[in-house]
C-alpha cells in the first residue's frame, strides 16, 4: 500500500527581483521518507526549503502539508521544525534547556518538557549530556543537540538545510548514517537539502536534483545516478567522461571503462597513454589520454600500469548515457 502524502508542492514559484529563484516545482512528498533536495548553489533548493518552512512566501502556486493549504501561514503554524548549519543554540543555556525552549515558548508544563527533552536526548545518543554548554560540545554533539531540539516538538516534517556543512570529512560520513538511523527510528518524515552529491546518494529514499529553479529528475538514489535522465543530472551526480565518439556526445562513468596494456573490446574502445596515475585510498584513478584527441578517467585498471604505458580503454555500449541537453 503506497504511503500517504505528506508535503504537496503545486507549482510553486519564487523571484527575487528579476531573477527566478523557483520556477513552477510541483513534487510529492510520502510521510516518513528521506528525501534530499540536491543541486549546485542557486538551484532553488534552499528556496523550495525556506517556503516550506514558511520563511520565504511563494509568489504563485500552493504548498500542503498534511492536507493543509499552508501556503501563507507564519513557520509556527506549521507542522515543521528546521535543523539549520549553524544549530542556532543558545549558548548561555545548557542542553537541556536549549532543547526545551520551544516547549516552554508553546506553554507545555515543566515536567513534560523536562520529560521530552529527555527523552530527545536520549534519541541523539546524549545521555549525560543535559548541563552542558553548547561550547563544552563538539561539531558533532552540537548538532545532535540541534536535532533533539527540533525533535521534542514531534514534528510531521523535519526540514534540514545544509545542517552538515560545517563538520570535517570523516564526522560528516558519521553523521550521515546516524541521521539515517534516526529518521528510520522516528518515523518522521526528512527533507534534507544539500549540494553534496555523496550524501544525497548515501542517505536518501528519493532524490530530487535542482536546476535553474526547476527540478531536473525525481527518483531513488540508483535512478538518479545509473539513469541520468539529462546531460547536467549525469554530469552534477557522481564523476563522468564526456567523450566524443563518431561525431557524437556521449558519458560514461570512470568505474565502466576498463584499461588494459593489451588491445580489447568491450564494444567501444579508444587507445591512449597514460597521462597521470591518481591515488585516492580506496580508488585508484588513471588519466589516458586518447589518439582521438581527448581525455578520460578510468578506474578500472586489468593490468599494472605505469605513467606513460600505451593501453587501451574499452566500455560496454550499455553503459553509455545518451541523454538529452
Amino acid at each position: 500500500m503506497p504511503k500517504p502524502v505528506i508535503v504537496s508542492l503545486k507549482s510553486i514559484s519564487r523571484s527575487f527581483g528579476s531573477v527566478r529563484a523557483v520556477d513552477k516545482v510541483s513534487l510529492e512528498i510520502f510521510a516518513g521518507e528521506f528525501i534530499t533536495l540536491l543541486g549546485p548553489s542557486g538551484s532553488g533548493k534552499t528556496t523550495v526549503l525556506r517556503m516550506i518552512a514558511g520563511f520565504e512566501k511563494p509568489d504563485s502556486g500552493s504548498i500542503f502539508i498534511s492536507d493543509k493549504d499552508v501556503s501563507q501561514l507564519a513557520p509556527y503554524d506549521r507542522d515543521v521544525n528546521t535543523v539549520f548549519q549553524d544549530y542556532a543554540l543558545f549558548p548561555h543555556m545548557d542542553v537541556v534547556t536549549n532543547i526545551e525552549y520551544g516547549l516552554r515558548v508553546k506553554g507545555i508544563e515543566k515536567s513534560e518538557r523536562r520529560t521530552r527533552a529527555l527523552q530527545a536526548l536520549e534519541q541523539v545518543r546524549l545521555s549525560g549530556f543535559e548541563y552542558r554548554k553548547p561550547s563544552q560540545l563538539s561539531g558533532g554533539q552540537r548538532q545532535r543537540v540541534a536535532l533533539a531540539r527540533a525533535l521534542v516538538n514531534r514534528p510531521s516534517v523535519l526540514l534540514l538545510d545544509e545542517p552538515l556543512g560545517a563538520l570535517d570529512l570523516k564526522l560528516r560520513e558519521q553523521m550521515q548514517f546516524e541521521l539515517k538511523e534516526l529518521q528510520r527510528a522516528v518515523g518522521i518524515t526528512f527533507i534534507f537539502v544539500t549540494h553534496d552529491q555523496e550524501e544525497a546518494l548515501t542517505m536518501s529514499d528519493r532524490i530530487a536534483v535542482f536546476n535553474q529553479g526547476k527540478i531536473e529528475q525525481l527518483g531513488t538514489p540508483a535512478e538518479i545516478y545509473g539513469a541520468p535522465q539529462t546531460a547536467f543530472v549525469s554530469e552534477f551526480v557522481g564523476q563522468i567522461n564526456k567523450l566524443d565518439m563518431d561525431g557524437a556526445r556521449i558519458n560514461v562513468r570512470p568505474e565502466h571503462i576498463s584499461t588494459s596494456k593489451n588491445a580489447h573490446n568491450l564494444g567501444r574502445s579508444v587507445n591512449g597513454v597514460v597521462r597521470d596515475i591518481i591515488f585516492a585510498g580506496a580508488i585508484t584513478r588513471y588519466l589516458i589520454d586518447t589518439d582521438k584527441g581527448f581525455s578520460l578517467i578510468s578506474t578500472k585498471a586489468l593490468d599494472a600500469l605505469n605513467v606513460g604505458d600505451p593501453v587501451t580503454a574499452s566500455w560496454e555500449r550499455e553503459k553509455e548515457f545518451h541523454v538529452q541537453k
